[in-house]
């Protein structure tokens, strides 16, 4: 197993220690998975501003966590689902939700059930999803921007994803209460 180093202001890259102040004054600590990325500062800095950009879509809170949840809990992301639960916590998700998409039950709304099933749809057919899939998302309520704002989130937790499979990353302290292991 590789060792990947995770880094703080003093070891960092010189081009990820301004992302990293970055991070500070977003968290107030350096997330593992952010000193993990500064090894490569563009990493660091693509899912940074990625993460910044579907925070602004159209979706509110809950969608946002909907898609960020479903994608980590498919992926089987140990350090994402945590680190997410925490964030949906401080974003004012209902627990409600947030445990269904821990433990893939029923969702509290068939809107958000439908944002589910798009984007696992998006996952599991790495974005090669038929005409019908589409229209039950739009059916559901939701627009074209929003199929493609699932593809920007889709982006950033691909590089989280993977890169928490890599280097098997650390949950942070402040989520360890939400440690989390796929089922079945």
């Amino acid at each position: 197993m590789t060792d990947f180093t995770l880094h703080d202001k003093n070891n960092a890259p010189e081009q990820s220690q301004e992302l990293l102040d970055g991070s500070i004054a977003v968290f107030g600590m350096i997330p593992n998975l952010h000193a993990l990325m500064a090894e490569a500062p563009g990493l660091l800095q693509g899912y940074q501003q990625l993460h910044q950009l579907f925070t602004e879509t159209s979706f509110d809170a809950t969608e946002q966590t909907v898609v960020w949840q479903t994608i980590n809990v498919e992926h089987a992301c140990h350090y994402c689902v945590p680190a997410h639960t925490g964030i949906a916590k401080q974003m004012k998700v209902d627990d409600e939700v947030t445990e269904a998409l821990r433990s893939e039950t029923p969702l509290p709304s068939e809107k958000l059930e439908a944002l589910r099933d798009f984007t696992l749809a998006m996952v599991r057919e790495r974005g090669e999803v038929d005409d019908a899939t589409v229209k039950r998302f739009l059916d559901a309520g939701y627009t074209q921007r929003q199929v493609l704002e699932v593809v920007l989130g889709l982006a950033q937790k691909v590089m989280s994803n993977y890169t928490n499979h890599l280097a098997r990353t650390p949950i942070d302290e402040p989520f360890k209460r939400f440690e989390w292991h796929k089922q079945g």
